[in-house]
């Protein structure tokens, strides 16, 4: 299933219990959005659809710092003296090969743990919850442990904690059916999914 339609049943999900609830629009606006970007979370695992959605371009990024290798190389050839000239040009060369090592994952692992510094810096439990999620899914392969039965584990104290944060009735509901439907979407019984997920990971590898 594609993330437009994992977004779909998710806010569809989040409707329903808003309409459940009796909520007014503000909170039927929070948790059909709840409801659709929970449905999306699971795929930040590597080769995820997500994951390249909120991070930076790797390949804009790794242009960038060789930009500023070559720009710090020509500064110290032009401006440097002796040694320091040679320093300079030696420090744009290192740049230049550590730039060869940004990859689409280290781009979401770094932004996992930024996510989680801003947690702890503003004593957010959710968001340092769901910094250490990104971290972990920047580990992992596409449609193993974010969806598995441990994915939801953990979510569900992200989803909790969001819940109470924001205080709005029906959000850890919306949030957490919201996420498991995404795994059922992905799941072999439907025609269109030529792979499953692997639901009882690390136990079982089985796609089911």
């Amino acid at each position: 299933m594609n993330g437009t339609a994992h977004m779909t049943v998710g806010a569809a999900v989040g409707f329903i219990i808003a309409q459940t609830y009796g909520a007014d629009a503000v909170d039927t606006a929070s948790l059909v959005a709840a409801g659709g970007v929970s449905a999306l979370i699971p795929d930040l695992d590597v080769n995820g659809k997500l994951s390249n959605k909120v991070t930076f371009s790797s390949k804009m990024v790794r242009s960038a710092v060789q930009v500023v290798s070559l720009l710090v190389m020509l500064y110290s050839y032009l401006e440097g003296t002796g040694n320091e000239r040679w320093l300079g040009i030696g420090y744009g060369v290192l740049i230049l090969i550590f730039s060869t090592f940004i990859t689409q994952r280290r781009m979401l692992t770094i932004t996992g743990i930024g996510i989680a510094a801003c947690g702890f810096q503003l004593d957010t439990s959710w968001m340092w919850l769901m910094g250490i999620y990104v971290i972990i899914a920047s580990l992992v392969s596409h449609r193993t442990y974010t969806h598995s039965i441990l994915g939801i584990i953990y979510f569900y104290f992200v989803a909790l904690a969001f819940q109470g944060a924001v205080m709005v009735d029906g959000l850890f509901q919306a949030a957490m059916i919201g996420y498991i439907s995404h795994l059922i979407g992905d799941m072999k019984f439907l025609p269109f999914n030529k792979k499953g997920v692997k639901l009882f990971l690390p136990l079982s590898s089985k796609e089911i």
